[in-house]
């Protein structure tokens, strides 16, 4: 996994804005764009025909009503939208490289794998 040159990890004297920032970039690039982990749907999501997948992605990606309510550490790591008469969601968890536990540091994207879950509000 490659780091980005624009995001460089140092948790020990890294101070908790500059951590979330840090994170809040990492977790912009993934829901933008999915370049930078994966994305899970849930059945209700892959139910949906492909044309309205691709839709509801676009929404999640063009996503950007963050709040001091909705993102209280400022991490842009959950949201939801409407689309098509649904609520849907949105969650990035942070995983160690072989998945089985949390990452030990999620700014850093060298020892972090990213996991954005899509989901209808009825299925959380």
């Amino acid at each position: 996994m490659s780091r980005r040159p624009d995001i460089q990890p140092n948790a020990g004297t890294m101070q908790a804005d500059d951590r979330s920032a840090r994170i809040r970039a990492l977790n912009d690039t993934l829901r933008q764009g999915f370049p930078s982990g994966e994305v899970v749907a849930t059945r209700g999501v892959a139910a949906l025909p492909m044309v309205q997948q691709a839709a509801l992605y676009l929404s999640i990606q063009a996503y950007d009503a963050f709040t001091e309510d909705n993102d209280p550490h400022g991490e842009h790591d959950f949201g939801a939208v409407n689309f098509d008469g649904e609520l849907y969601l949105w969650k990035i968890d942070y995983y160690d490289n072989d998945l089985e536990f949390g990452s030990p540091d999620p700014s850093d994207p060298d020892v972090t794998r990213r996991v954005m879950t899509i989901m209808r509000a009825d299925e959380y």
